[in-house]
């Protein structure tokens, strides 16, 4: 089975699980007008199209169709993931969305909507690898180098999980973005990116051979949108998530951009 047919187990399974809180009738925002910030950096969940130059993905598609319920008016701009979370909770912008795990101490600056995804963190390396194949071969290679986001799950994974939880490792390179990891692993800059499976894998198609995924999953996260604190977005779009997972409309998601969608083809 593959990563995105076992992420798309999972998102089944929870989306049972929060069903529950669906609403008989979902708010009309009267066609207000909202800002949504993002990073075009993660596959599938949203990036450029290759051959269009088009944003587009899964988180695109899931906040279009949430607009579209709530009679919202969405436009999107992008920002570094490193800005994001502070200039939403600025209110800069309206939503964020780019992957972003729940995390308690995030919530002390920025609300969460409820989980739309659930993710499994992997070992992206080049295609030819073999000094290496898990987290512990990694952690005794003593020149491999891993690529990550300050302050982002990766980044702690490869810290805590992976190396000797030192935030200062000297083996730990620091980027602006996502893609240029990715970019700095396949020139042979760097030997390991973190990332979870939906990006992972994404990467991984794209490649034609040169990326590859490694190990056993790492961890479990739940992905959320990001709101400035006290917003009165975040319920309703809770319910139009609840509606959409009950309906079967995130299944029909997941279903074309985990299980369909080759990316670049």
């Amino acid at each position: 089975m593959t990563l995105f047919k076992t992420a798309f187990t999972a998102l089944a399974a929870l989306a049972v699980s929060t069903a529950a809180a669906v609403a008989s009738e979902l708010p009309d925002f009267g066609g207000r007008n909202i800002v949504v910030v993002t990073e075009n950096a993660y596959p599938p969940l949203q990036f450029i199209d290759p051959k269009t130059g088009d944003q587009i993905g899964w988180e695109y598609d899931a906040m279009n169709e949430i607009a579209k319920r709530l009679n919202i008016n969405v436009s999107y701009q992008n920002t570094s993931w490193d800005a994001m979370i502070q200039a939403v909770s600025d209110g800069q912008y309206d939503i964020g969305m780019t992957g972003i795990t729940i995390k308690e101490d995030r919530k002390e600056k920025v609300d969460f909507s409820d989980p739309y995804m659930r993710s499994q963190m992997f070992m992206l390396v080049r295609g030819d690898e073999e000094r290496f194949s898990d987290a512990a071969s990694f952690a005794a290679f003593e020149d491999g180098l891993v690529g990550a986001q300050a302050g982002t799950t990766p980044f702690y994974v490869a810290v805590y999980d992976v190396l000797d939880g030192d935030e200062q490792n000297p083996r730990i390179k620091l980027f602006e973005t996502f893609g240029a990891q990715v970019q700095a692993l396949r020139t042979g800059d760097i030997d390991l990116v973190l990332t979870d499976g939906t990006a992972g894998e994404g990467y991984v198609k794209a490649s034609d051979g040169a990326l590859k995924l490694v190990g056993e999953p790492l961890g479990t996260e739940d992905f959320g949108f990001i709101f400035p604190k006290g917003t009165d977005l975040v319920e309703p779009i809770n319910a139009a998530i609840a509606a959409m997972k009950e309906d079967g409309s995130i299944d029909a998601l997941n279903k074309k951009w985990f299980l369909d969608y080759e990316l670049g083809k």
